[in-house]
This record gives C-alpha cells, sequence and structure tokens, in this order.
C-alpha cells in the first residue's frame, strides 16, 4: 500500500471458455479384482450333541368350554288376566290361540275394564264400561297368505262435565240422564300373494252406533299392484272409501236430522329406487271425492314424495318427505278421540294439501339412538273439538245439552312442528326414551287452535332387574290448551278458556312367580291431580290396580 505505483499487466483471451459434456459409455466387462486383502470364504459346519433326557410328563386331554345358556321360557297358547283397583275398577282379559293345522291358526281375545268412578268434586255419574271380542283366523301357505278378522266393542261413558260456574237446582241435577254408551262391528281381512302383480290387498267394514240412535258404516279396500321395471319396482296402491251415517238431530234443533255420505276413490302411483345408500319413494295421488248428501264432487292432487340417505352408515341419516291426502273422518274415529261427544255432529272429510318434514335420525355407539324433525303442514277443512253451549237449568233437555259434551268447527289449519326423541339401550335391560314436540298453529277464521297443545313431551323407562322381576315408569306432559264456554241463547257472550297444562305419572312392575303365573301391580296419574284433559271433564286421581296373569295350554 505504500508503493502507489502499481503498474499495468495486459491479458491476451485467445477465445472464449465453451465447457461440453461427454457422451457416456456402459463399461462392458467385469472388471477382474486383484486384491491381495480378499480371501475365500470357509465353510461353518454346525453340530448338536444330543443327550436323551427321561420324562414323566404326561399332557391332559383338552376339553371345551361349556357355554352357560338362559333356560328357554316355555310358551304357552293361552293366558287369563284378572285385576282389581280402587275406584272399584276391575280388569279382565283372556287370550286363546289354536293351531288347526301346520298353515293355519284361530285365535281370541277378550278384554273388559270398567270403574265406578266416583270422582271427588263431580256431581253426576262418572261411571265407564270397554268391552272388546277380538276372533281371527290366519293361513300362510306357499303362494298365498290370508287372514280374516272381527271386531265386536261396547263402551259406556257419563256427560258428568257440568260447568262448576252455573247452578243447577237439585231436581234438574237428578233428572240428568248422562248416560252415553257405544257400540261397534268390524269385519276385515286382507290377502297376500307370491308372484303376483297383485301384491296383497285389504278390506274393512265397521259399522257403529250409540244409545240416540246414531249409525254410521265405513267400508274401505286397499289393494296394491307391483309392476317390476328393471332394477325397481312400480307400485300403484288403491283406495275405495265409503262412509255414510246419519243422527237423528242436530245440536241446535230437534227437528233437524244430520245425514252424511261421502265416496273417495284414489289411485297412488309410485317409483321405489334403492340404490346404494339411498332410498326414493317418488309418486303422486290422484283422488275423486263425492258429497252423496250434496250431490258434490271435487278433484284432488297430492304429492307422495319420501327419501333418505344413509349419510354416515347407522349413525347419521337424512331422511325428508312431501305428502298428502284427502283423509275421511269418521264418527268412530271422534269418539275414540274424544268420547265426550255429542250425538249431533257435523261430519265431512279433511283435505291435506301437503305434510312437508326433513330430519335426521340414527345411533351413537350403537345403543343410542336418536330422531329430530321438523315439519310444516297445511290441512283444509280440519275438525276442532269445541264445548258445547249450554242450553239452560232444564230437566226437559238431553243429558248432553248442559254444557258437557262436545261439538265440531272447521277451519283451515297450518301447522309448524319440530320433534326431537332419544333412545337408550343399557346392557340389554334397560331401556330410556325421552321425546318432545313444539306446535304452533295458525287459522284461518277461528280465534284460536281449539284444544290442540302447543308442547307434548313423554318420557319411559324399562328395566328387568332380574329374569323374574320387570318394572317401568312413564311420564306425559301436555301443555295449556284452549276452549270456549257459551250459550246458545246469547245471554252471555262467549268466554276463552285456558285448560291448565297436566303431569300425568305412571308405574308398574310385574313379578314371575314361575313359567306360568305372574303377578302385577300398576299405579296411574301418581301426581294425584284431577286434571281436565277435557274442559269441565276431571279426570280421577291416584289410581292402582293389582292382578295376576295365567298362562296354559289345553
Amino acid at each position: 500500500q505504500e508503493n502507489q505505483n502499481l503498474g499495468t499487466e495486459v491479458v491476451n483471451v485467445v477465445k472464449p471458455y465453451s465447457p461440453t459434456i461427454s457422451d457416456a459409455f456402459k463399461v462392458k466387462e467385469t472388471p477382474s479384482l486383484n486384491d491381495s486383502v480378499t480371501t475365500q470364504k470357509k465353510p461353518v459346519r454346525y453340530s448338536i450333541f444330543s443327550v436323551p433326557a427321561a420324562s414323566t410328563f404326561t399332557p391332559a386331554k383338552g376339553t371345551a368350554a361349556d357355554v352357560e345358556k338362559q333356560k328357554r321360557l316355555k310358551l304357552y297358547d293361552n293366558y287369563v288376566t284378572l285385576g282389581f283397583g280402587n275406584y272399584t275398577t276391575a280388569l279382565a282379559e283372556f287370550y286363546s290361540n289354536w293351531q288347526l293345522s301346520r298353515t293355519d291358526n284361530f285365535g281370541i281375545f277378550l278384554r273388559h275394564n270398567s270403574s265406578q268412578g266416583d270422582i271427588d268434586g263431580v256431581e253426576l255419574p262418572t261411571d265407564y264400561l270397554d268391552t272388546q271380542l277380538d276372533l281371527s283366523y290366519s293361513s300362510f301357505q306357499r303362494d298365498i297368505a290370508y287372514d280374516f278378522n272381527l271386531n265386536a266393542s261396547h263402551e259406556s261413558i257419563n256427560w258428568y262435565g257440568l260447568n262448576p260456574n252455573e247452578t243447577f237446582p237439585q231436581d234438574v241435577k237428578d233428572g240428568i240422564d248422562s248416560k252415553q254408551s257405544y257400540l261397534s262391528f268390524k269385519i276385515g281381512g286382507g290377502v297376500a300373494l307370491e308372484d303376483s302383480y297383485l301384491k296383497q290387498a285389504r278390506g274393512t267394514i265397521r259399522y257403529t252406533s250409540d244409545r240416540f240412535n246414531t249409525s254410521e258404516i265405513h267400508a274401505k279396500i286397499t289393494p296394491q299392484i307391483i309392476l317390476p321395471i328393471t332394477d325397481y319396482d312400480f307400485l300403484v296402491d288403491v283406495d275405495f272409501d265409503y262412509l255414510g251415517g246419519n243422527f237423528e238431530r242436530s245440536y241446535l234443533s230437534t227437528l233437524t236430522p244430520i245425514n252424511y255420505g261421502f265416496l273417495n276413490i284414489g289411485v297412488n302411483p309410485a317409483l321405489v329406487i334403492l340404490k346404494d345408500d339411498l332410498t326414493l319413494h317418488l309418486g303422486a295421488a290422484f283422488y275423486f271425492g263425492q258429497d252423496l248428501e250434496n250431490s258434490d264432487s271435487d278433484f284432488f292432487i297430492y304429492p307422495r314424495v319420501r327419501a333418505s340417505y344413509r349419510v354416515v352408515d347407522e349413525l347419521l341419516i337424512a331422511y325428508g318427505g312431501l305428502e298428502g291426502e284427502l283423509r275421511q273422518n269418521t264418527f268412530y274415529d271422534f269418539k275414540e278421540e274424544n268420547p265426550f261427544i255429542s250425538p249431533t255432529l257435523s261430519i265431512a272429510p279433511t283435505d291435506q294439501l301437503y305434510d312437508g318434514y326433513v330430519g335426521l335420525k340414527g345411533k351413537l355407539a350403537g345403543n343410542v339412538g336418536y330422531n329430530i324433525r321438523g315439519t310444516y303442514k297445511r290441512e283444509n277443512n280440519r275438525p276442532f273439538y269445541m264445548l258445547n253451549p249450554y242450553k239452560g237449568a232444564s230437566s226437559g233437555f238431553e243429558g248432553y245439552e248442559f254444557g258437557n259434551s262436545f261439538g265440531l268447527v272447521y277451519d283451515d289449519l297450518s301447522t309448524i312442528s319440530a320433534f326431537g326423541e332419544l333412545k337408550v339401550n343399557l346392557t340389554g335391560k334397560t331401556s330410556i326414551g325421552v321425546n318432545a314436540t313444539y306446535f304452533n298453529y295458525s287459522t284461518d277464521m277461528l280465534p284460536q287452535a281449539y284444544n290442540l297443545p302447543e308442547f307434548t313431551a313423554a318420557a319411559t323407562v324399562d328395566i328387568a332387574f332380574t329374569d323374574k322381576i320387570f318394572a317401568g315408569a312413564s311420564l306425559f306432559f301436555v301443555g295449556e290448551r284452549i276452549d270456549v264456554l257459551s250459550d246458545t241463547f246469547i245471554t252471555t257472550l262467549p268466554v276463552q278458556v285456558t285448560l291448565d297444562s297436566y303431569l300425568d305419572a305412571n308405574v308398574y312392575a310385574n313379578y314371575r312367580v314361575n313359567e306360568k303365573v305372574s303377578i302385577f301391580v300398576k299405579g296411574s296419574n301418581l301426581i294425584g291431580e284431577n286434571y281436565q284433559k277435557w274442559l269441565n271433564s276431571p279426570v280421577q286421581g291416584v289410581q292402582v290396580l293389582a292382578g295376576a296373569t295365567y298362562k296354559f295350554n289345553w
């Protein structure tokens, strides 16, 4: 650095540098290895020094382990049950089955349930009676199966729900004949065929009458035809539904009888597709409905679509549908749901435009099942129960004209509902189930959806403690409902009444003494509340029933 005069140097470039890659070539000969270190491998020999040893061990022969089997319960063809409880309640049942041949069977079932009532705070009789007789015959052949059945029933109740806000003279109360009785006879049967386009057909005819000369005939025939189309089935359901009946009078006039008659004919073609995890039911329903009394007819078309898809095997199944129907309302169905109806009803079918629903269901951990569903339904001419008007304190009226019976009103109804259910099966001996449903109603003309609750819930549990002891419990909750109190003379304005929600708790226990004899005890409405399922008609309080069952063969 001290010498700043470094000088200069000249570099001459002859040509620019151009690198190249030589061609690769394969060595065609294996080179010989000449290494003084490499030596030839010597063979290795192994030898065993064998010495005989004396043994005194003798192996024992193996035996199969025994599987502990439960003793198979012997099945009996007949049984008799007798039970008695408070409120002078009596229960009797008899069942018998005869195997006429290898393919044919005949059965009989007789059931009787009655009580003297005696509900606290009720001044009219509250006794009831229900007797049922069923006869059945069935035959299962190689290519055909058919059955016939006959049902006869007799039911007796009282219109005991007097308005507690009204004052009735004693002579008027003594003169009220609140008894009502129902008689019903049904004949039915069905046939199922193998290797035939007519897959099955069923038919029933029922006659219903009461103490006030009401009569009704309901006949229904429902054949089903199946037509295989390539890999899928094409189903055609046919529905012939006839209803005819009469009441001696209307509620407002003794001189005006009520006659009704309806004929509904429906055809429901549908294509059923089963493919992997998908199931589709694509169809529609075409109905011709005729009002025979008024010579009026109409034509209806309804969707009939259902689908389900296994998203994750049995864990998650998605399903949905859109379905409609022309529903035939009958006097028999009304009295089964509400026995306190008056024999003065206006009967008409309901046009259910559609019932759309979507949901998820499945199983968790193999023993927990669930189901959740949302629904939107639209119904035209939907019937509602409403308390009949009170006509006045006169002994000249019929037993159902004191504001103690129910009539029908019709209106169009839209319903949104949400349903949830959970079922648990523990160790195969304990099962638990809970469900709840919420409803939201919208009517067209009526101010309320009368006698329909906005919320219902239920819970059940069944336990098998041992092979001989079984027990269970159930709990039912029904939310508030709305009805109306009024009279025909318009002396007071109709009053809207809210029925309180109620909780009904029930238990049962069964002890099997031996193969033939078992004893049981049942408790109902254990909370003890005389709640009102229908306005002014309280139910019995705590009910206890005990009895025994005997099984036998002839």
